[in-house]
Parts: structure tokens; C-alpha cells; sequence
């Protein structure tokens, strides 16, 4: 039995990735990609001593991954994307 967490992440060749792309709703994949680039925002804010428009910036970055992870959870609950996430 193998752990979810001891799962090694696979590359999938770009022609795969273009077939998964396909039957994905367009709606879906757009929400992928701004919830990632979320996520790599707030990531960036890290540290206990922000200044306010940091704070700001990190609030709306929060505020656009919630958006996003709403979409994505209405499709697919895995889907979901965490600030702190490998994936």
C-alpha cells in the first residue's frame, strides 16, 4: 500500500498534456492557471513583518485564489489548489 504523500510527481509528455488540455472545459483550465499564479503570490508575501500594501497584495492574492479554487472545486474537489501545495 503506498502513502499519498510518498507519491513521486511524473512529468507527462507535452503531447499528454495537450490531450488532458482538450477535454478539460476551457473555464476549468483558466481557473488552473490563475489559481497557481495565485498561490505563487502569496507564497511571495510570506514573513511576520509586512508592510500595508504587502499585506494588501497578499489579501488579494488570497482573495484570487478563493475565487479560483471555488471554480475548480464546483468540478472537482481534488482540484483545489493550497498556498503551501508541492503540486
Amino acid at each position: 500500500m503506498t502513502a499519498p504523500h510518498l507519491l513521486v510527481p511524473v512529468p507527462i509528455p507535452d503531447r499528454i498534456a495537450a490531450l488532458i488540455g482538450a477535454c478539460t472545459p476551457a473555464h476549468i483550465l483558466q481557473a488552473e492557471f490563475d489559481a497557481e499564479c495565485a498561490a505563487r503570490e502569496v507564497r511571495r508575501f510570506r514573513g511576520p513583518r509586512l508592510g500595508i500594501e504587502d499585506q494588501a497584495d497578499r489579501e488579494e492574492a488570497l482573495a484570487d485564489l478563493a475565487r479560483a479554487n471555488k471554480v475548480l472545486a464546483a468540478h472537482h474537489p481534488r482540484l483545489v489548489v493550497r498556498p503551501g501545495s508541492a503540486w
